[in-house]
C-alpha cells in the first residue's frame, strides 16, 4: 500500500534543511530501504494551486520528465522526503508542469504543499551517465585529473550567466566557480559520485 499523501498535505511544514531525518518507506510500495536526501537531488518547487480540484503548478529546473517516465517524485514535508504519486500531469511551458497527485483532491490540501521543494532519485537520473541532468551533479566531487587531486564538492549549478558554472566548495572552505565545459569533463563516476576534469592550469588558484 502506498503512503497516503493527504495526511501530509493537511499537516505540511515545508523545509529546506536537508537530510537530518529519514522516513519509513515500508508503505510506499517502492523500496524496503529508507530514502534520504542524500539519495535525491532538488529539481524544483511546488507553486500555487491551479483550480479547486487539487491541481498544482510545479516549477521544474530539470529535464526529468523528458528523460524518465517517473510515476512519482519526492516532496520535502516536515524535513522528510515523502513520495507523491502522479494521478496526471501536463506541461505548461518549458519549466512549468500542472500536476495532480494521488490523494490531493482539494484546493486546501494542495495549498498546504505550496512552497515545498521537489526532489528526484539520483539512482534513476544516473541510469544514463551520458545524459545526466546538471542538477543531479550537485554533491559530486570534482577531481583535477592532471594533478590527481580533489578540487572540492559541487554545491550549486549557476546558470545565471552566459556560461553555466559549477559552484564548488574546497576542503579549506573556499568557493570556486568552474565552467561546465564538456571538453574539460573526462569522466563522471556515479558510484563514487566524482567528476574528473582536465582543468586549465591556474584555474583553481583564482
Amino acid at each position: 500500500m502506498r503512503w497516503e499523501p493527504t495526511y501530509a498535505a493537511r499537516n505540511a511544514n515545508c523545509s529546506d534543511n536537508g537530510a537530518e531525518q529519514t522516513p519509513d518507506n515500508s508503505a510506499t510500495g517502492m523500496k524496503d530501504t529508507m530514502i534520504t536526501f542524500e539519495d535525491l537531488y532538488k529539481i524544483g518547487r511546488v507553486g500555487k494551486p491551479h483550480g479547486v480540484h487539487g491541481e498544482l503548478q510545479l516549477t521544474i529546473d530539470d529535464d526529468v520528465f523528458d528523460r524518465t517516465d517517473t510515476p512519482y517524485i519526492f516532496i520535502d514535508v516536515d524535513g522528510l522526503p515523502v513520495p507523491f504519486f502522479f494521478e496526471s500531469y501536463r506541461f505548461r511551458g518549458e519549466q512549468s508542469v500542472l500536476a495532480i497527485f494521488e490523494g490531493i483532491d482539494t484546493e486546501q490540501a494542495a495549498r498546504q504543499l505550496t512552497g515545498c521543494t521537489l526532489w528526484f532519485e539520483r539512482s534513476l537520473a544516473d541510469e544514463d551517465d551520458d545524459d545526466m541532468a546538471l542538477p543531479a551533479l550537485v554533491g559530486y566531487t570534482i577531481i583535477d585529473e592532471q594533478r590527481q587531486q580533489m578540487v572540492g564538492e559541487v554545491t550549486h549549478i549557476n546558470d545565471t550567466t552566459m556560461n553555466v558554472l559549477f559552484e564548488v566548495e574546497t576542503p579549506e572552505g573556499e568557493h570556486l566557480f568552474i565552467p561546465v565545459a564538456e571538453e574539460w569533463i573526462t569522466d563522471i563516476d556515479t558510484d563514487r559520485r566524482t567528476i574528473s576534469m582536465n582543468l586549465p592550469e591556474g584555474l583553481t588558484d583564482l
